[in-house]
């Protein structure tokens, strides 16, 4: 049984942008570019692809990547991590987002350290730099405790500046405590086994951010702040940006 596991839940169908795991960039689909990059950044971890579909994991197959199957019917990323790591069997369960091609090994090592200690659970989250990013509902906001752990998420500009009337510009949102999300976790495996019988919980369902289960059942995450670069494709915008970024490297 390994103690850590990188587990990349992989979804074939997208709503903002339909089979964007294997949009092609440069002669290779996304979900290779990310593949290659946690490789290439921890070479020390057991790394596993859930897949949905035999389509995603022919690629990686090919690749040399190890491709498990799960289930289509699955609801979250998370529920497709549990079934997953019923074979992986390890103690720990980093999940990298299977769109997220810029990881890089401190923030995967950051979150390994997190999971070790008291919470269930880390992600990871960054300092907003710009007030459109941050009134962006699509960037979603942390609030983090001076314990280094989760307060709430929220798609909502938060922490809202009451004296300005919530109208704030790039150099307030750099001087206060303004975090953006990024979807990088990392789960204890009992928390993880645990979470599809969790009921939702009534934030989650408004805001529809999954991690508000945790906070709201009573489980600790704890937050580790990074400013490595990072961009998740999530519109085909986002991948002609990712190609341009490619070209500076």
């Amino acid at each position: 049984m390994a103690k850590t596991a990188i587990i990349v839940p992989c979804r074939l169908e997208s709503t903002r942008f339909p089979r964007k795991l294997l949009h092609v960039i440069r002669g290779k689909p996304l979900l290779l570019w990310v593949a290659e990059r946690i490789r290439a950044q921890t070479p020390d971890l057991p790394l596993f692809f859930a897949v949905d579909h035999a389509l995603l994991a022919s690629p990686l197959e090919a690749a040399g990547f190890t491709a498990i199957m799960t289930s289509p019917a699955h609801q979250s990323g998370t529920d497709r991590l549990a079934e997953a790591n019923r074979q992986v069997g390890a103690e720990h369960v980093i999940n990298v987002q299977a769109d997220e091609p810029l990881v890089s090994d401190r923030q995967i090592r950051s979150l390994d350290h997190l999971v070790s200690g008291d919470a269930p659970m880390a992600t990871l989250a960054t300092p907003f730099t710009t007030a459109a990013d941050f009134y962006n509902p699509n960037q979603v906001k942390v609030v983090i405790a001076d314990n280094g752990r989760a307060l709430y998420f929220s798609r909502s500009p938060l922490p809202y500046a009451r004296d300005l009337k919530g109208k704030v510009d790039d150099a307030w949102v750099r001087a206060q405590p303004c975090y953006r999300h990024l979807g990088l976790y990392a789960y204890k495996a009992s928390l993880l086994e645990q979470f599809g019988r969790l009921p939702l919980g009534r934030y989650e369902r408004i805001e529809r951010l999954e991690q508000l289960r945790i906070l709201e059942n009573g489980h600790a995450i704890a937050i580790g702040v990074t400013e490595d670069p990072t961009i998740g494709v999530d519109t085909p915008d986002d991948a002609v940006r990712f190609e341009q970024l490619l070209g500076t490297t």
